[in-house]
């Protein structure tokens, strides 16, 4: 299993979702351009001494990632799905794709993915944190798939 977040912005949800892949030994790729410098002290301070403790790939744009992952699924976490996370049946090789914190993926992005699914959440709000959501969605895929640590 793998997270992947494409064009994060914000220095201290990648440090988070570092630390959530080392927890649960899922890889992170991140898809550049990211919205801060890579060498932020931010995301080592929210990663700790995790970030040790997880494999890391960056890609230099959405087509290098893409080709990177071959033929796995590409499941794509956004508000606009209509299928709940929880009505899906994941597998052990999923790759876990968020968008950007202020505007998730365009189209074309949207476009090839497998799949596309909703974390099920309250109508009058807009959406939840991303590591939180990444968070959610792993601990469910990992549950579903009977790959979540001893």
């Amino acid at each position: 299993m793998r997270i992947a977040l494409f064009q994060p912005e914000i220095a201290g949800n990648v440090g988070a979702v570092l630390r959530l892949g080392a927890c649960f030994g899922a890889a992170v790729d991140l898809i550049e351009p990211m919205g801060f410098a890579w060498d932020d002290r931010r995301v080592r301070r929210t990663a700790m001494d995790y970030i040790d403790h997880v494999a890391t790939t960056r890609h230099v744009g959405f087509d290098a990632f893409r080709k990177s992952i071959g033929s796995r699924r590409l499941v794509l976490f956004t508000t606009k799905a209509r299928q709940s996370c929880y009505d899906f049946r994941f597998e052990a090789d999923d790759v876990l794709l968020f968008g950007k914190e202020s505007a998730g993926v365009p189209p074309t992005v949207t476009d090839s993915c497998d799949a596309r699914l909703r974390i099920p959440m309250q109508p009058q709000v807009r959406s939840m944190n991303l590591a939180i959501s990444a968070a959610l969605a792993l601990g469910e895929a990992l549950r579903q798939t009977g790959t979540l640590p001893a």
